[in-house]
């Protein structure tokens, strides 16, 4: 349970990192910001893990999940808005 709790806080983190970095006004509440910052993470592992950086089973580091997020927030603002 406590780990399920750490991800929601890591998420959190990194997706309103990620909506700071971004320019204009986003929509959507801390839930949206934590999925965003979530999937962010799992994308920044898969690339950082097809670009040799990270090794199979190893989570994305805080830099990865940013990039992560902001490519995800990039797609979401084109998507939704």
């Amino acid at each position: 349970m406590f780990h399920m709790i750490g991800h929601a806080i890591f998420g959190l983190v990194i997706g309103v990192l990620a909506r700071l970095a971004m320019p204009g006004r986003m929509h959507g509440g801390l839930i949206l910001t934590m999925i965003l910052g979530l999937v962010g993470a799992w994308l920044g592992g898969l690339i950082g893990r097809m670009l040799g950086i990270y090794k199979e089973g190893h989570p994305a580091g805080y830099f990865m999940a940013f990039v992560g997020a902001l490519i995800v927030l990039l797609v979401y603002s084109h998507v939704v808005v």
